[in-house]
C-alpha cells in the first residue's frame, strides 16, 4: 500500500506532500489546480518516461519519493528478493530524481537501481488507469494475465510455460549433440590422430620441465665435475682451503680467549659451526662430481623423449597440462560417434513425451480461457451499463495461433463495442482516457479477488457521467476498495463523498510563481469541499453535501 508521496520541483509543485490511507482515497480540487500532475508524478516515481521539461521553472531538479507498506504482502517480499532488494521493517521507499539536463536517477531504499528495476517494481505495487503509458489494460500480456486470473488458471498457465521452456531444453539439447555429432564426423581422422599422438606419448604432468634439467645436465657433464672439484679443493684441499683457515683461526682465537675470555664468549661455538658446515658442504660437492658421468645415451634418449613433447607442447599447449587436456577432448569427441545414437534416440523419445504433454495443458488452459472469456466479457459488459456505458460492449476474443507458444495456444485479445453502431475494435484503440478507466474499473470490480496489485489509482474515470452514474461509480470504487487500495482523482460528489480520505489540491501564487498544494480534509473542509463541487457554497450546497457524506458513513 502506498502510505506517503511527496513531490519536490515538479511543475507547479514546489514541496508537496500526500498521505495516503487504506481503501478509498479521492482527490479534488479547481480544473489546473494540478490533480493530474500528482498522478505524473506517481507514474514517474513507477518508470515513466523522465522528461527535463517537467522540472519547476527555478529548481535544479524535479524529486519524487514514495514510502510503501509491504505488510502481509509475501508476493512482494520474493519478487523484491528477486532483484536483491529487502525491505526495511517492512517498508519500502522508492525514489526518482530528474535534472534540468535530462539526467535521471533512481533508488530504492537508499540504493541505487535502474530504471528499469523501478518500473518492474512499479507493477507490483501500483495500476494506473488514465491518461499514461503504463496502462496495463492496453498491454495484451496484461490482458493474457487478467484473462487467467479471471478464469482461476494460473496454475495451468504457469504449467504451459514450463512444458515450453522443458520442452525448448530438450530439443536444444538434442539440437547440441546433432551439431557435436556431425562436427566430430567432419573431423573424425583427426581426432583419432591427436588421440593417438598423444597416448602414445603419454606425457606426465611436469616432465618437460624434469627432461629440460636434465638434459643440461648430461650436456655439460664435464664442466661441472671440473667446476665442482674446483669447490670442493677450495673448501677443504691444500694448506690454502677454507677449512685449513678456519683451523688457524682456531688458534687464534684461543689467544684471545686466554687473555679476555668474556670478550670473546661464544665465539668458539660460531667457529665450530663454520668448521662442520664447510666440512659438509665440500663433502656434499664431492659426492655430486662423482656422481657425475658423461652418458651420450642417455643424452640422447633424454633428447629425443624432450623433442618429441615439446613437439606436442607447440601444437596442443602451451604447457602439458592442456596437451593432456586436448587428448581427452579428442577421445570425448571420438566417444560421442560411438553413443550419439542412443542419446539422440532417448531425446527423440523425451521431446515426443513433452511435447504430448505440453500439447495437453495448452488444451486444459484453453478450455478454462474459452469458458472464463464468455463469462468475463459477459460481466464486465454489464458493469460498463451501471457506469454509464448503456451501449459498451467488452468481448474477450480468442486467436488461435499457428503454432501452441509459452504462454499458450491462443492470443487474448480485450475488443469493445463503446457506442452503438460501432464495431468491435481492440481496447487501445476504442477507448479515451476516461473509458478506459472505467473499463478497467469494471474489470477491477470483477477481478478483485484476483489481482495482486495493492494500489490502483484512476484517473478521469468520471469523465462525461453524472447524475445516478455517479452514485454507481462511487459504489464500484468503494467495491474495489474493499480489497485493494484505490486513488481517485473526481469532479463528481458522489465519488467524493464515498472516500475514507478525501485530498484537496488547491494553486495560488507564490511570489509569481504557482504554486500547488495538498492537505487532507476533515469535518467542515471536506462539507465545504463538496458543496463547492455541487456548484457553490449555498446553504443548500452545504445540506446536500453533509447528507452525501453521512449517507456513507
Amino acid at each position: 500500500m502506498l502510505t506517503e508521496l511527496r513531490v519536490q520541483g515538479l511543475a507547479v509543485i514546489a514541496d508537496a506532500r500526500v498521505e495516503l490511507a487504506p481503501g478509498l482515497n479521492v482527490l479534488t480540487g479547481e480544473t489546473g489546480a494540478g490533480k493530474s500532475l500528482l498522478v505524473d508524478a506517481l507514474a514517474l516515481l513507477l518508470g515513466e518516461r523522465a522528461e527535463s521539461e517537467l522540472v519547476r521553472r527555478g529548481s535544479s531538479r524535479a524529486v519524487v519519493e514514495g514510502a510503501f507498506d509491504l505488510a502481509g504482502r509475501k508476493d512482494l517480499a520474493h519478487a523484491l528478493d528477486r532483484h536483491g532488494i529487502e525491505p526495511e521493517d517492512g517498508r519500502l521507499i522508492l525514489k526518482r530524481e530528474v535534472q534540468t539536463g535530462g539526467r535521471s536517477r533512481a533508488w530504492v531504499n537508499g540504493s541505487p537501481v535502474t530504471v528499469a528495476v523501478l518500473s518492474a517494481l512499479g507493477r507490483l505495487l501500483v495500476d494506473l488507469h488514465g491518461q499514461h503509458e503504463t496502462q496495463s489494460l492496453l498491454r495484451e500480456a496484461d490482458q493474457r494475465v487478467i484473462l487467467d486470473a479471471f478464469a482461476d488458471a494460473e496454475a495451468e498457465a504457469a504449467s504451459v510455460a514450463m512444458a515450453f521452456e522443458e520442452r525448448a531444453r530438450l530439443v536444444a539439447e538434442r539440437g547440441a549433440i546433432d551439431s557435436r555429432r556431425a562436427e566430430a564426423r567432419k573431423r573424425a581422422d583427426y581426432l583419432r590422430h591427436v588421440e593417438g599422438e598423444i597416448s602414445r606419448a603419454a606425457p606426465k604432468p611436469g616432465e618437460l620441465e624434469a627432461l629440460e634439467g636434465e638434459v643440461r645436465r648430461l650436456g655439460h657433464a664435464e664442466e661441472l665435475g671440473r667446476t665442482a672439484t674446483a669447490l670442493a679443493d677450495l673448501l677443504d684441499g691444500d694448506d690454502r682451503a677454507a677449512s685449513h683457515s678456519l683451523g688457524h683461526a682456531g688458534k687464534l682465537l684461543g689467544s684471545l680467549e686466554r687473555i679476555d675470555e668474556r670478550g670473546s664468549a661464544g665465539w668458539r661455538e660460531m667457529l665450530a659451526a663454520a668448521l662442520l658446515n664447510v666440512g659438509e658442504l665440500a663433502r656434499a660437492v664431492r659426492d655430486y662430481a662423482e656422481g657425475l658421468e658423461l652418458d651420450p645415451v642417455r643424452l640422447a634418449a633424454v633428447e629425443r623423449r624432450r623433442d618429441l613433447l615439446f613437439g606436442l607442447d607447440q601444437k596442443y599447449g602451451p604447457g602439458i597440462d592442456r596437451v593432456l587436456g586436448a587428448g581427452e577432448e579428442a577421445r570425448g569427441e571420438l566417444a560421442l560417434l560411438e553413443t550419439a545414437d542412443g542419446d539422440l534416440a532417448e531425446l527423440d523419445r523425451a521431446v515426443a513425451e513433452i511435447e504430448r504433454s505440453f500439447v495437453a495443458r495448452c488444451a486444459e488452459l484453453g478450455v478454462k480461457r474459452r469458458s472464463a472469456a464468455r463469462k468475463l466479457g459477459a460481466a464486465v459488459t454489464k458493469q460498463l451499463a451501471g457506469l454509464g456505458m448503456e451501449d459498451g460492449l467488452v468481448r474477450v476474443a480468442l486467436e488461435p495461433l499457428d503454432a501452441p507458444g509459452r504462454h499458450g495456444a491462443e492470443r487474448v485479445v480485450f475488443l469493445c463495442a463503446l457506442n452503438a453502431g460501432m464495431g468491435e475494435r481492440p481496447i487501445g484503440r476504442a477507448a479515451s482516457g476516461g473509458e478506459l478507466s472505467r473499463l478497467m474499473l469494471a474489470l477491477k470490480v470483477e477481478l478483485a479477488r484476483h489481482d495482486r496489485v495493492p494500489t490502483l489509482v484512476f484517473d478521469e474515470v468520471d469523465a462525461g457521467i453524472g447524475g445516478h452514474v455517479a452514485g454507481r461509480v462511487a459504489d464500484a470504487l468503494s467495491r474495489v476498495a474493499e480489497s485493494h487500495q484505490v486513488l481517485v482523482i473526481t469532479h463528481l460528489p458522489p465519488i467524493a463523498a464515498a472516500g475514507a480520505r478525501h485530498l484537496q489540491v488547491a494553486k495560488a501564487a507564490d511570489g509569481g510563481l504557482a504554486q500547488t498544494d495538498v492537505q487532507v480534509l476533515h469535518g467542515e473542509d471536506r462539507v465545504e469541499e463538496i458543496a463547492r463541487m455541487l456548484g457553490g457554497g449555498s446553504v443548500t450546497a452545504r445540506r446536500h453535501a453533509a447528507e452525501m457524506l453521512k449517507s456513507r458513513a
